[in-house]
């Protein structure tokens, strides 16, 4: 018997997801890494797509393993489970692999790590079919269908339709279940458009042109760190609706700026960029290894005016008080719009992290605008759409200040919803009036 090792790995990067609560992004690096020798490109793209698959359609998945089991889903064996889960993905969601196939490796897989149970397996899974699927769409209460045919969570569907309508709230979870696009941002630093488009071109890379004008979308590309106009600092990887809010900051040359919660580099780099390399940037994170990310994508992009700093945001430090012309707030969140990339999100979060976020959001929010010289501007963001995380937060700070007699003012407010293109994103920019 010889098991597919590109299916066991990812069965491994499952497990470890599911049970020992693991970032998927994190492991599926890690054990892609450890197996880089074994592994073809295509065992690579079979892999990621298995992991990120099975993650994002969990309770659907599991939904259908149910209907054809006599045994309970909690009281399976954890590996059989996973096993169970990897097969019935592939026929229900993987369009290219027979179901012979997926049926055939699982119960290969079973007979390493399920011991009895590979008769247990094959039987639930050659019942299984693409149908099995498409009729949780014949359900007739609006928040159990979205919940159990998109596997989104009850309590953040239920959040959503209180806020959205529901041809909203189901385009929110069906493009959180899309497959991500890599788009890319030009280092106009360094290069331009035009010219990276001819080096892509020349790699046989497709892309799509974006809405913005200094980004592109690339088609079929998984390990673009590993291409030369990466490494040499000519693109970098950003979604297009986080780079709109370092263009909402509008950032000038010369001028002194605040991205309070840098980390990974994305959008103060690409502040770093709108100035020229002009003026000076701080950039504070939490965590050490989070700031040596914002450092090593500024030197790999030939950034030199971001000034890195260890702080907490939610801290305040009466040396830094209307200091800054602009501030960019990019608060920790939820992080609902950007479930696609990180689709683990949805079982790792739940309604009762909402307070302690909020909380945190609120804290960075008063004490970063003290920092804020008058006529500044500061953008407050979220990869989030919930509103007690967004409008809420800002609506509030503001009536706040003006019961305090302060003069701010809101001067730009926009909320990005996903879709096959972008995440999600909420975007407000307020005034410290003179």
């Amino acid at each position: 018997m010889k098991i597919d090792l590109a299916r066991e790995i990812a069965l491994k990067i499952i497990y470890k997801i599911e049970e020992e609560k693991a970032y998927s992004n994190i492991i599926l690096d890690e054990y892609l890494n450890q197996n880089r020798q074994k592994l073809s490109v295509k065992d690579v793209n079979f892999i990621t797509e298995l992991v990120y698959s099975v993650v994002s359609n969990k309770i659907a998945i599991d939904t259908i393993i149910q209907k054809y089991s006599k045994i309970k889903i909690n009281k399976i064996s954890k590996w059989v489970l996973n096993i169970l889960r990897l097969g019935v993905n592939q026929i229900i969601f993987l369009d290219k692999v027979p179901k012979s196939a997926a049926v055939n490796e699982s119960v290969n897989l079973c007979k390493k790590y399920g011991y009895k149970s590979s008769s247990f397996v094959n039987a639930i899974l050659r019942k299984v079919s693409k149908e099995d699927y498409e009729e949780l769409l014949k359900i007739k209460d609006p928040l159990e269908k979205l919940s159990l045919y998109y596997s989104m969570p009850k309590w953040l569907v239920q959040k959503l339709l209180e806020q959205y309508n529901f041809n909203i709230v189901e385009d929110i979870c069906k493009f959180s279940n899309e497959k991500t696009v890599t788009s890319i941002r030009i280092n106009t630093l360094k290069t331009n458009k035009n010219e990276v488009k001819n080096q892509l071109d020349e790699m046989n890379i497709e892309y799509i042109e974006s809405n913005s004008e200094n980004f592109l979308h690339l088609k079929g590309v998984k390990e673009i760190s590993k291409l030369d106009i990466f490494k040499k600092g000519l693109i970098t990887v950003q979604d297009v609706g986080a780079g709109k809010i370092s263009e909402i900051v509008d950032p000038k040359q010369n001028e002194i700026i605040l991205d309070a919660c840098s980390a990974p580099g994305g959008k103060t780099t690409y502040l770093a960029q709108i100035m020229q390399n002009n003026g000076e940037i701080y950039a504070w994170d939490l965590h050490e290894h989070r700031i040596k990310l914002v450092e090593e994508t500024a030197q790999r992009l030939g950034i030199s005016i971001i000034k890195t700093q260890l702080h907490d945001a939610t801290i305040y430090n009466k040396k830094y008080e209307n200091k800054f012309d602009k501030i960019l707030l990019d608060v920790p969140c939820l992080g609902i719009g950007v479930i696609k990339r990180k689709p683990d999100i949805k079982w790792q979060k739940n309604e009762k992290d909402i307070d302690e976020i909020t909380t945190i959001q609120e804290r960075i929010l008063e004490c970063c605008y003290k920092y804020l010289k008058h006529g500044g501007e500061l953008v407050y963001s979220t990869c989030s759409l919930l509103k007690e995380e967004n409008e809420d937060i800002i609506d509030s700070f503001i009536e706040k200040q003006k019961t305090n007699g302060k003069k701010i003012k809101k001067i730009y407010e926009e909320k990005i919803l996903p879709t096959k293109l972008n995440d999600g994103f909420f975007i407000c920019k307020i005034v410290k009036e003179l």
